[in-house]
C-alpha cells in the first residue's frame, strides 16, 4: 500500500466500528455500494481506497477530507461542515501531478448542472502549463463567449483559473476583479463586487457597459475560480495596430475640432450679444 489516505481511510473505518456506527466491514461496503471482498483488501493494506469510494464514505458517513488528504482537523465532519462541502474532482496523469481541465462552451451547461460527476469531468479535455503557479493546487480553464467582457475579454479568449474554497469566498473575493462563478445552471465570467459578509450576494459586472450588473445569491453559486490569465487566439498585425492609432487619433482629432468649433460658436454669440448691447 503506498497512499497515506489510505491509512486514514483505514482508521475513519477503525473509529466508526469502535464507536459502533457501523455493525461491520461487510455492512458497511455494502451501504456503500462497495464489494466486502474489495473493501478488505484495502482493510488489510493490499489495495488502495478509490477517490469514488471516498467520495460514498464522505457522503455517507460524513468523513473530513481535510483529515483525510492532510492529516489534520478530526475525523469526521459535522452536520453544518458537511452541508457546506463541496467536493472537486479533478484529474491527474500517471505521476500524480494534477492537470488544468478545459471546460469549452458547449460543455458549460453540462458543466454546471454535473460539476460533481466524476465521470463529466474526466471526460473533458485536460491539459498543463509551464509556469509554477500551475503545478499547485486546482486550476480549470473556460472559454469565453458573447462580448459582454469587452475590451478586456473577447469571444474565443480561453481564461486560466484557480480554485477558491467556499470558505475563503467571504473573506478572498477581491472587488473588481474578474472570476468565473459557476451556478446552478451556467457559467460566468464577471467581475465582482463582495458583500457575501453583509448581506450574502454577489454583484456581477460586466466590462461592456450596454450589460447590466447581475445580483448573484451566495446559494446560488456552485463554485469560484479567481481568473490568472488568458490565452487568446487574436494576435494583431503591426499593420492592423497601426492602423486602429490612426483611427483613434483621427476620431480624437474630429473631437478636439467639434469641441473648437462650439468654443468659437459661443465666443461669436456672445460677441454678438454684447455688441447689441453697445447699441441699445
Amino acid at each position: 500500500m503506498n497512499s497515506v489516505v489510505t491509512e486514514r481511510f483505514i482508521h475513519c473505518h477503525d473509529q466508526l466500528k469502535k464507536e459502533q456506527r457501523i455493525r461491520s466491514s461487510r455492512q458497511f461496503a455494502l451501504s456503500l455500494d462497495y464489494l466486502p471482498q474489495s473493501l478488505s483488501e484495502i482493510l488489510k493494506k493490499r489495495r488502495d481506497v478509490t477517490i469514488e469510494l471516498l467520495r460514498k464514505a464522505i457522503d455517507a458517513y460524513k468523513l473530513n477530507p481535510v483529515y483525510l488528504f492532510s492529516g489534520e482537523g478530526p475525523l469526521f465532519m459535522t452536520e453544518d461542515e458537511q452541508a457546506n462541502l463541496k467536493v472537486l474532482t479533478v484529474v491527474t496523469n500517471s505521476h500524480n501531478d494534477e492537470r488544468i481541465v478545459h471546460v469549452p462552451v458547449p460543455a458549460q451547461a453540462g458543466y454546471a448542472s454535473e460539476s460533481k460527476d466524476p465521470t463529466f469531468i474526466q471526460e473533458l479535455p485536460n491539459y498543463t502549463l509551464p509556469d509554477y503557479k500551475y503545478k499547485v493546487g486546482t486550476h480549470r480553464s473556460f472559454d469565453l463567449s458573447g462580448d459582454s467582457m469587452e475590451p478586456t475579454l473577447f469571444e474565443g479568449d480561453k481564461v486560466v483559473c484557480s480554485y477558491l474554497e467556499p470558505s475563503l469566498w467571504a473573506s478572498s473575493l477581491k472587488d473588481n476583479y474578474v472570476y468565473v462563478v459557476v451556478t446552478k445552471g451556467d457559467v460566468l465570467i464577471k467581475r465582482i463586487h463582495n458583500h457575501i459578509k453583509a448581506e450574502q450576494k454577489l454583484l456581477l459586472f460586466s466590462d461592456n457597459t450596454y450589460y447590466d450588473p447581475l445580483e448573484m445569491s451566495v446559494k446560488d453559486i456552485q463554485e469560484i475560480w479567481y481568473v490568472r490569465a488568458k490565452i487568446s487566439p487574436f494576435l494583431p498585425s503591426p499593420s492592423n495596430i497601426n492602423n486602429m492609432l490612426r483611427s483613434e487619433m483621427e476620431e480624437l482629432r474630429k473631437m478636439v475640432q467639434n469641441q473648437s468649433n462650439i468654443i468659437q460658436n459661443l465666443y461669436n454669440t456672445i460677441e454678438t450679444l454684447v455688441e447689441q448691447t453697445k447699441k441699445n
